[in-house]
This record gives C-alpha cells, sequence and structure tokens, in this order.
C-alpha cells in the first residue's frame, strides 16, 4: 500500500515503513549507498579504465575508508578528506576530529562542535608575526572546510538557530583566503532578481588576454570551498579562468538572502555569461560550466537555453532530483496539497527519529523558506507539498534533446544518490557526447568521487582542454 491510499487503517504500516528507512540521519540522504556499484545494462567503458577489474557486490568503503560507521556521516569525512590534495583540508586535521568524534561518541553534536572548533583555531592562527600571508590564506581554506563540514549537520545538533552565524563564519574563511590569493580573483554582485549573485573570478595572472572560462556551479549542498577543489586550481594550472558563484538555494542566497532554487537555471546562467562576456580577459568563444552534485541536473538544464556556452560538464548526470529520495518518501506527495501535507503530519513526522528529522529538514531546506525557518527553531516544516514539488519541477528530462554544445557526463561506482540517472542523461543527449564512469579501483568510488577529487579534475579538464 503507497501514501496515496485512501484505506487510513494501513497508516501505521507506511509509518513503519518510513521510519524503518530513515531510522539512520544517512538513510534518506544517503539511499542506496550500500549497493552494488555494477554499471547500468549497456552503459559503456570509457577506455580510460577499460583495465580496471568489475566492480563487485560489498562495502564502498572498505577498511581505512569508513571513518565513520553511518554513511552520511562518513561520506561528508572522506569529502573533507578528499579536499588535502587541494590544500582545502590536512590529513592529520581531518583523521584527528574523526578520533576525537567517535571517541565522543558519533551524532550531529560532536561532529558540529569538533569541525567548527577546528575552524575556530584555524582562524584565530597565528598570532607570532613570523607567519606570512601564505599561511594565514591556507589555514583559512581549511577553516572555511570545517565549517561547511560542521554546516551540513548544524540542524541536528543542540543549536540548529546557529545554522545561518555558523555559515557566516565559513564564507569568511573563504573570503580572508580569497584576499590572500595572488592575484585575489574579482569579485562582484551579478543583477539576479532581488538578490544579486556574488561571484569569485580566478585569473591565472592580471594579464588581460584572452583565455578559456569555466563557470564552476555547486550543488544542493555544497559550499565554496568544494568549487575550489573541484575545479579552480585545475583550471588556473591550465592557464583558465575560473568563475565561483552563489546561486538560488546555495550559499548567500540560501542561507542570508532567503532565496531558494529555481528550475530555470539558464536564467541564473545566462546573467553570468553577460557578465563574462564583457570581460576583455575572457575568451567569449570558449565559456564552458561543469556541474557538480546535483548541479549535474542544473547545468544541463543551463545548456538547453543558454547556447553561448561552449560545452557542459555533468557531475554526475541527472534528470530528476526528486528520484534521488526513496520511493517511501516521494510517494507522500499527492496531488491534493491537504492530503499530502495530512499524511506528513500526522503519519510521518511522528515516527520520524531525530536523526532522521534533521535529514529531512537538510533535504528540503534549499526548497523551502519556511521549512529552514522552522529547522533552525528546532521545529519539523509543516508543508512537504510545497518543497516536494520544487524539487519535482527541476526534472530536465523534457527539454535534455535542445543541448546542441559537446557535454561529458560522469558517473561513479556506488552512486548513492542518482544510480542510473547519468546514463539515462547521456542516452538522451543528441550532441555531441562523452561518458566517463570513475571507479572503484581508481579509489574514486562514491558520488562525486571524495577520495579522488584530484584524479576527477584530471578527467573533466583533459576533457574540456580536447573539446574547446
Amino acid at each position: 500500500m503507497t501514501y496515496g491510499s485512501t484505506d487510513r487503517t494501513t497508516g501505521p504500516t507506511r509509518r513503519t515503513a518510513l521510519a524503518g528507512l530513515a531510522a539512520g540521519a544517512g538513510a534518506v540522504l544517503t539511499a542506496g549507498c550500500t549497493r552494488s556499484g555494477t554499471s547500468p545494462a549497456n552503459a559503456p567503458t570509457p577506455s580510460r579504465s577499460a583495465s580496471a577489474p568489475a566492480v563487485q557486490p560489498g562495502n564502498p568503503t572498505p577498511g581505512v575508508m569508513t571513518l565513520f560507521k553511518d554513511p552520511a556521516f562518513n561520506f561528508n569525512g572522506l569529502l573533507a578528506l578528499g579536499g588535502s590534495g587541494a590544500g582545502a583540508a590536512e590529513v592529520g586535521e581531518v583523521l584527528t576530529a574523526v578520533n576525537a568524534i567517535n571517541k565522543a561518541g558519533l551524532s550531529p553534536q560532536s561532529y558540529v562542535e569538533t569541525f567548527r572548533k577546528l575552524g575556530d583555531q584555524l582562524m584565530e592562527a597565528p598570532q607570532d608575526s613570523k607567519a606570512d600571508d601564505q599561511t594565514t590564506r591556507f589555514r583559512a581554506l581549511r577553516a572555511a572546510q570545517y565549517y561547511a563540514q560542521a554546516l551540513f549537520f548544524v540542524l541536528g545538533s543542540d543549536d540548529p538557530g546557529g545554522e545561518e552565524q555558523l555559515y557566516k563564519a565559513g564564507r569568511g574563511a573563504w573570503d580572508t583566503f580569497c584576499r590572500l590569493c595572488d592575484p585575489p580573483p574579482v569579485t562582484a554582485n551579478v543583477p539576479y532578481g532581488n538578490s544579486p549573485l556574488p561571484v569569485w573570478f580566478f585569473r591565472p595572472d592580471e594579464d588581460t588576454a584572452r583565455r578559456p572560462t569555466v563557470i564552476l556551479t555547486n550543488g544542493s549542498d555544497g559550499q565554496n570551498v568544494d568549487m575550489w577543489t573541484y575545479g579552480v586550481p585545475a583550471a588556473l594550472r591550465r592557464g583558465w579562468n575560473a568563475l565561483v558563484y552563489d546561486g538560488p538555494g546555495q550559499g548567500q542566497l540560501l542561507f542570508v538572502d532567503q532565496v531558494t532554487f529555481t528550475p530555470t537555471w539558464e536564467k541564473v546562467v545566462s546573467p553570468l555569461v553577460d557578465w563574462l562576456s564583457e570581460r576583455p580577459d575572457v575568451d567569449t568563444g570558449k565559456i564552458a560550466i561543469t556541474g557538480l552534485s546535483m548541479a549535474g541536473d542544473l547545468v544541463p538544464r543551463a545548456a538547453a537555453f543558454e547556447n553561448r556556452l561552449a560545452a557542459a560538464v555533468a557531475m554526475p548526470g541527472c534528470l530528476s532530483p526528486w528520484l534521488a529520495f526513496p520511493p517511501e518518501v516521494r510517494e507522500i506527495l499527492q496531488p491534493s496539497k491537504e492530503e499530502t501535507n495530512d499524511i506528513w503530519n500526522k503519519e510521518v513526522v511522528p515516527q520520524l527519529s531525530p536523526s532522521a528529522a534533521a535529514t529531512m529538514k537538510k533535504r528540503f531546506e534549499p526548497f523551502s523558506i519556511p521549512a529552514m525557518l522552522a529547522a533552525r527553531q528546532g521545529k519539523m516544516f509543516t508543508d512537504f507539498y510545497t518543497p516536494a514539488n520544487a524539487v519535482k519541477a527541476l526534472d530536465i528530462s523534457g527539454v535534455v534533446s535542445r543541448i546542441k554544445m559537446p557535454v561529458l557526463v560522469l558517473d561513479y561506482d556506488y552512486e548513492q544518490f542518482y544510480p542510473g540517472q547519468p546514463r539515462e542523461l547521456f542516452d538522451k543527449l543528441t550532441s555531441p557526447k562523452d561518458y566517463v564512469k570513475l571507479t572503484t579501483a581508481e579509489g574514486a568510488q562514491l558520488h562525486c568521487s571524495p577520495m579522488a577529487p584530484q584524479l576527477h579534475c584530471e578527467v573533466v579538464f583533459d576533457w574540456l582542454q580536447e573539446t574547446l
């Protein structure tokens, strides 16, 4: 029986199904994390990994790759660890934090406290005059990472109301890092509705020669520091410009300006292309765009309507973020708002564990300001219908055929959010296209290859270099 049933006597069964699914903090967040990492049927194997052994069902993070028993915490811990290759973390700092959290008992509270404290320590140091700007710079970058780690779980902590302050601490660390870059990125506010888009335009140097430029697009819960790890240094090393920005539902626009995601992402990207096109150091014929995590849906949407883009990369490909939610969650949504919210508030919410409730708050806050504000007060949102439909509206199945520029679609062994969707997106594309699957044999498994961002960037930027 599904949530749409009018037989209300089956309510306890439905409630039990959802509560069992979401009993852990990562149940909704990382649904499917332990499934087999085998490729979708008929998926092409790229030549770069043709010699890799076949993936076997089992643990996607064996041995030392399991920092935490909970898959959601573990995934985020691996992201922090992976950032060390770009200077956005320190292996010893992350592992010391992991040990401290496990010793205290893994929980949102211990996770938030430990990483926030680590960020605070780095922003306070160094105190002596011998430390130069580069020391301060990269301590600030690492602090931005650790604040982002804390921010991700703050709604499940004892201080959910500290979310905006914690975001601002991470943003302050990021801005400190950027100010000390050489050259520092050009910063601006690009017009977009009533809330301009903050941008950081990184350049290899201050020469005004026209260069290829990549627009780096974040997902539903990433921070600016992730765009550093997943693209800025790789672009600069190749003599490219790189643009980092906050869009609706992200960063400043979400946590401060209170602007949620839009399904028409081309209306976000087009002003960015306008801004770049006015710069003398941008080759307007070589503006590419990448999309990490849920931006693997946003970027193809923009590419379907913004023809000035020369190439696009979906990391991973995604047609419908709504399908990342388990069926038991999706089936709450009914045609009627009243019925949907009645099921949500009377049958589902009372059965959610604290960890599951925190997960649902986190997943829906970028789509509903009332949900975000309620979560900051330690309360569960009461309107499931509106944000659920906002997520559904991100489906791009009907516009993919409009894309004309070359597209690279990435996939990953053990892709836990959008399993099968990268291949589905690839199959729908009618433009020049390539598909690459990053593998367990390379240590690049899981959504966005958290343990192998350097390899990830090599694949993406080698493709961009060849394509442009």
